[in-house]
């Protein structure tokens, strides 16, 4: 049976707090691709730094799980490779640092050319709250 993704927004609020996830995806000079359909092409399944990430998370026994992205009621798209880090946001955690330093330059950009590291405060979590009713998704789908 197929794993359901939860979006990383219901991640933050199961966790209860800010959260860190990665974007994996094509880039243009470092900035996203969005005004054509090239990311439709996009195959996480190969994505050569993607691997490498997942391989030294692995390594280092830092947590993490495929994640949807923040949850949109106006729709969805396909999944592109999205992962979430069960490590806090916190610059004296000992996992976190690793894990900034690992994925950033001492600038605080990315190592990694078709990498994000994303920060999701559990403030913006919130505002889709709302989701998380019995049967929302589902009245959702019917109305779409």
């Amino acid at each position: 049976m197929p794993q359901l993704l939860e979006h990383i927004d219901a991640i933050a609020r199961k966790k209860e707090r800010d959260v860190l996830y990665l974007i994996f995806h094509r880039k243009n000079n470092g900035v996203e691709i969005v005004e054509d359909d090239s990311w439709l092409n996009y195959d996480f399944r190969k994505d050569a730094s993607r691997k490498q990430v997942l391989k030294w998370f692995d390594a280092q026994g830092i947590p993490w799980q495929e994640c949807g992205p923040v949850a949109s009621e106006d729709g969805f798209g396909p999944y592109l490779g999205e992962i979430y880090i069960d490590v806090p946001f916190d610059e004296n955690d000992r996992q976190y640092c690793m894990v900034r330093d690992y994925l950033e330059n001492p600038d605080g950009s990315m190592k990694f050319e078709s990498v994000m590291f994303c920060y999701l405060p559990l403030e913006h979590a919130m505002r889709n709250a709302h989701h998380d009713e019995p049967g929302f998704w589902e009245k959702w789908a019917e109305d779409f």
